[in-house]
C-alpha cells in the first residue's frame, strides 16, 4: 500500500512538472531548465519525507504481544538453567510453568505446585534498543525457585522456545534460562 501511495505521489510530480513546462516561456531555456530542475528536486524531496514510514516505532509493542501470545499458549518446561556459570537445570526438572494472561506464572510438578508473577516490560537502559524488553519473573519464595527471580533480556523467541540472559550487576555473573514449550 505505502509504494502505491508513492507512486501516485510520483506521478503528481511528473504531471507537475509539465505542467510547469507550459508555464515557463521557451525564450530563456537555461533558466527554464534551472527552474524546473529546483522544482523537480524539492518535489522529490517532499516525496522522499512523505514516504518515509513510522511503521517501525510499534516493533518493541509487536515482539511484545507476540512473546505474550507465545508464551500463553500452553505449559512450558526449563531446558537450560546456568547461573554465573553453574547448571542448575536439576532444581527444575519434571516442572511444568503455565504462563497466564492474569501475569500468575504457575510452576507444577504433579506434587509441588508454586505461583508466582511474569510480566514483559520496556527496558529502561539508555543503551537499549527500542525492541528490548524485559521479561520479568518473580517467585515469592525462598526455594531454588528464588533464583529465576530477575529482569531477564530476550535472547531470541519463537513460537516453542524463548531464551533468556542476565547479566548481573554485582558479581557481572552471566545467567542463562531457556523455556521449551511442552
Amino acid at each position: 500500500m505505502e509504494a502505491f501511495g508513492a507512486v501516485l505521489i510520483l506521478l503528481s510530480v511528473v504531471f507537475a512538472l509539465n505542467s510547469l513546462k507550459s508555464l515557463c516561456p521557451p525564450k530563456n531555456k537555461s533558466m527554464k531548465t534551472k527552474k524546473l530542475n529546483f522544482i523537480a528536486l524539492g518535489m522529490i524531496t517532499i516525496l522522499f519525507v512523505i514516504s518515509c514510514s513510522n511503521d517501525d516505532d510499534n516493533s518493541g509493542n509487536n515482539t511484545k504481544t507476540t512473546v505474550q501470545n507465545n508464551v500463553q499458549n500452553g505449559t512450558w518446561r526449563i531446558t537450560k538453567f546456568i547461573d554465573s556459570g553453574k547448571d542448575e537445570i536439576n532444581h527444575f526438572t519434571g516442572y511444568n510453568f503455565t504462563f497466564q494472561s492474569s501475569g500468575v506464572l504457575n510452576a507444577n510438578n504433579g506434587t509441588n505446585n508454586y505461583d508466582g508473577t511474569w510480566s514483559i516490560t520496556d527496558s529502561n537502559s539508555n543503551d537499549d534498543s527500542k525492541d528490548d524488553l524485559d521479561f520479568n519473573i518473580n517467585f515469592n519464595l525462598t526455594n531454588d525457585f528464588e533464583d529465576l527471580n530477575d529482569d531477564w533480556d530476550i535472547i531470541s523467541q519463537s513460537a516453542t522456545k524463548i531464551e533468556l540472559i542476565d547479566i548481573s550487576g554485582g558479581n557481572g555473573g552471566t545467567d542463562y534460562l531457556t523455556f521449551e514449550k511442552n
